[in-house]
């Protein structure tokens, strides 16, 4: 996705924030043109009284530079409004989220939010999820060997994520693996198994969680809203 849709979206979905709000803050490349979006709003006068949560600790410190306020669920337990990116968009807006490595806390924020905005390019759209982005698996370092043939056996190829030829280590000090599984016929079944397995603490299957997504493209921007009917269909 090109910079210039990454902004559009993110504006797009920034120009939701009101005065007051309590705010998740997504990580990634595109939700970092929401937040610098947000900033300019408050350095400019537009909006105030506006506080985030953030979904990593990178986030955290771009917040803190850009000058947006920060709280902690001690303080807001229930957030009005998350904005965040996504890997992959699929049907009844589910997604697959962690390239960034951030699905943990992404998912613990999008959760206690009452209103989750996705943003993303029209590249990110696909028929079934699985069909373009892996499925990042957040794991426990003492797992990982274990997990491997499991994993295998469920259909997935999965590839222990590195950093400079070390294994990639998340906020929580724990692994990710990333999972190719192909397009899912029932990602609710696969993210079900995920959540079941002693080792495995978060994936990357967002499933009903996502309310809209603003979508930037070459045709301009688009918003698609979820169906009810599958609302919170995991809660992985």
């Amino acid at each position: 996705m090109s910079d210039a849709f990454k902004r559009q979206a993110a504006e797009a979905a920034a120009d939701a924030v009101d005065s007051g709000m309590v705010l998740g803050l997504g990580h990634g490349s595109t939700a970092i043109f929401a937040l610098r979006h947000i900033a300019r709003r408050l350095a400019g006068g537009e909006l105030h009284d506006v506080r985030g949560v953030p979904c990593s600790r990178a986030v955290e410190r771009d917040a803190l530079e850009l000058g947006i306020p920060l709280t902690t669920f001690d303080s807001h337990p229930l957030l009005d409004l998350t904005i965040d990116g996504a890997d992959e968009v699929g049907p009844d807006l589910h997604l697959i989220k962690g390239g960034g490595g951030a699905l943990l806390r992404e998912k613990i924020v999008a959760q206690a939010s009452r209103r989750v905005v996705i943003v993303a390019d029209e590249t990110k759209c696909s028929p079934a999820l699985g069909s373009r982005a892996p499925v990042p698996v957040e794991v426990l370092p003492f797992a990982w060997a274990a997990l491997r043939p499991w994993l295998e056996a469920l259909g997935a190829r999965p590839v222990l994520r590195t950093d400079g030829g070390a294994p990639f280590v998340t906020d929580q000090n724990n692994w990710i693996v990333d999972c190719r599984v192909g397009p899912l016929s029932d990602p609710a079944a696969f993210a079900a198994r995920l959540s079941d397995r002693a080792g495995i603490v978060g994936h990357g299957l967002f499933l009903g969680i996502a309310d809209e997504v603003v979508v930037a493209g070459e045709y301009g921007v688009r918003r698609l809203t979820r169906p009810q009917s599958s609302s919170q269909e995991e809660g992985g």
